[in-house]
């Protein structure tokens, strides 16, 4: 039996979810959602609470079952408190500063890189060297972050780039250039 497919999802308060078929909405105060899961799964709202059942005890049905659950619990997560994600940008002179238009990273290149913001994402810089993406849609969220670093990513000998908040980066020995 999966063991995260069979909780059920709480709904807090401030938030509202309905069920058209496979269709799950769910309304906050971050923002709105809205998923269809797969036709296999079974989707009901039951005293407040959001429950996912799997009609057999197949492999991929228990596979669909934790992943759906999953899914909806972070629709659900996400317009009551918000996903965000922290970058560090690491090097001289590189920087970012927030536009209309998105976000310019100056991090190396001939030219500034202009990263236009997806719907739904919001983008906080501090010190220019701080990015925090925030959103309700952790998925979004999360691929926000990973192209935005992948504009330089952390290079192994000075450690230079675009990196997560906390990540660490295993650096190199250079070349000793000694006769």
């Amino acid at each position: 039996m999966s063991r995260i497919g069979k909780k059920p999802i709480p709904v807090p308060s401030g938030v509202t979810a309905q069920i058209q078929g496979q269709t799950v909405s769910v309304k906050g105060p971050k923002g709105e959602l809205s998923r269809t899961v797969h036709a296999e799964m079974q989707i009901s709202m039951e005293q407040g609470q959001i429950v996912v059942a799997r009609p057999t005890e197949e492999t991929r049905h228990k596979a669909l079952h934790g992943l759906t659950r999953t899914l909806i619990a972070n629709m659900v997560e996400g317009v009551d408190k918000g996903y965000q994600k922290v970058l560090e940008i690491q090097g001289v002179g590189y920087k970012a500063e927030a536009t209309k238009a998105g976000l310019n990273v100056i991090v190396g290149y001939s030219h500034p890189v202009l990263y236009k913001t997806p719907a739904g994402i919001t983008f906080a810089v501090e010190n220019n060297t701080v990015v925090k993406i925030s959103g309700p849609n952790k998925e979004l969220v999360g691929q926000v972050a990973a192209e935005l670093r992948q504009i330089r990513p952390p290079e192994p000998y000075k450690g230079k780039g675009i990196r997560y908040q906390g990540e660490r980066v295993r650096r190199k020995a250079g070349k000793t250039g000694a006769k």
